[in-house]
């Protein structure tokens, strides 16, 4: 559990107002200084975060924010950026200063909670500095709150367990495959090899498919493209093939239409973001034209070669396309554009490299806007005309 990468971990924000404890809750809930601890207000500038295991849940990554209520210029830069964290956020942790009585910032930040739809709890924290009176007070406030001392150590306990109980409330991530095929179902996946394949290993998204195939009691074989035909003629039965995306074309044609075909993206755009919303993405396609400005938008970084599927591959068969050549910016990692109604489309990759929360709040973004999205799988099927057939397994 100590390798798994932070996408496949919930992330846990830790919110509040400057000097209300939060990087000492942090450091008390680990059990290590991960934050900075200072009772100068502001210490904490930039999003701190931490992997952890907290068992018996499993892998979670936490997110120390910057204190809210700065009101400074430097304070306004580093509150946008913990807004930011909003759209990782699977559980919001809001921390009180037990003997402050403004709870301005905490409402505001409850109300924000709810619109992006992020479960959060609430933590009365600095119980030792508190007398009977703000104790009682801070709890008639905040029945359903944990009060404790980040910096004595009481009550981390019971929060934690407390913690581990409202995560597994919550509703798991979806299975990438196990849905979709009856227990003991055999599929292959493609992995071509190439200049961006990893050497001596295989990618996120093959390892992720792999494993949730072992979960689900579905027999599952690798084999590169040259070695595909092969391997549907020693196999017995095939209910699905699943294959690289830019391997789309050349595996359509050897892969007999009776089984069907699918790709890694399209399998985490349905995972992770709204295959709906991609497949009504790429509808915007036939209204491009010339002045048309395109985004690209990458999970992980990378050095780029002249095989990169999102920066080479995707803009060249767009344009072949249609017909004209395209403007085209690139995003990578968690840069992605506030000002995104600039664009006519937005191509997003698999996101294996990001949490489910940030494709579906990347999504939301762009309906919310009327900015088409698609995802890459979705987009690469299109383009070799053969979405229907790469849908047709959902």
């Amino acid at each position: 559990m100590n390798h798994t990468p932070q996408s496949n971990r919930k992330h846990i924000a830790i919110y509040g107002k400057t000097n209300s404890g939060k990087s000492s809750l942090l450091n008390a809930i680990v059990g290590q200084s991960v934050s900075i601890v200072s009772a100068i207000g502001g210490t904490t500038t930039d999003p701190v975060t931490k992997s952890m295991e907290l068992l018996p849940f499993g892998p979670v990554l936490f997110i120390d924010t910057a204190g809210m209520g700065d009101e400074t210029e430097l304070g306004g830069l580093r509150m946008k950026k913990s807004m930011q964290i909003l759209h990782r956020t699977d559980f919001a942790i809001y921390v009180l200063d037990i003997t402050d009585d403004d709870v301005s910032a905490y409402h505001e930040a409850v109300n924000r909670f709810k619109k992006h739809g992020i479960p959060y709890m609430t933590v009365l924290n600095k119980m030792d500095a508190a007398d009977t009176t703000d104790l009682e007070r801070a709890k008639s406030r905040h029945p359903n709150a944990m009060v404790v001392s980040a910096s004595t150590g009481e009550n981390i306990l019971p929060l934690k367990d407390a913690l581990i109980q409202r995560l597994e409330q919550e509703e798991s991530d979806p299975p990438i495959l196990g849905d979709l095929l009856p227990y003991g179902s055999t599929i292959v996946m493609v992995v071509p090899i190439d200049s961006e394949a990893p050497k001596g290993r295989i990618i996120l998204p093959q390892v992720q498919l792999l494993r949730d195939c072992l979960d689900h009691g579905i027999k599952s074989y690798v084999v590169r493209d040259t070695e595909l035909e092969d391997a549907l003629q020693d196999l017995k039965r095939v209910d699905l093939v699943v294959t690289d995306s830019q391997a789309f074309r050349k595996v359509n044609q050897l892969v007999p239409e009776k089984i069907p075909l699918t790709s890694f993206s399209i399998l985490f755009a349905r995972h992770k973001g709204d295959l709906g919303a991609f497949l009504r993405g790429v509808e915007a396609i036939p209204r491009l034209d010339e002045r048309s400005s395109i985004l690209i938008s990458e999970s992980c970084t990378h050095n780029h070669s002249h095989e990169d599927i999102g920066r080479v591959k995707i803009p060249a068969l767009l344009n072949q396309h249609v017909g004209k050549e395209l403007k085209y910016d690139f995003k990578m990692g968690h840069d992605f554009p506030e000002d995104h109604c600039q664009y006519d489309l937005i191509i997003h990759c698999g996101s294996c490299m990001l949490n489910r929360k940030v494709m579906q709040s990347r999504v939301s973004m762009c309906l919310e806007k009327g900015i088409p999205i698609t995802n890459y799988g979705v987009i690469l099927a299109y383009l070799n005309g053969i979405l229907p057939r790469s849908t047709e397994i959902f």
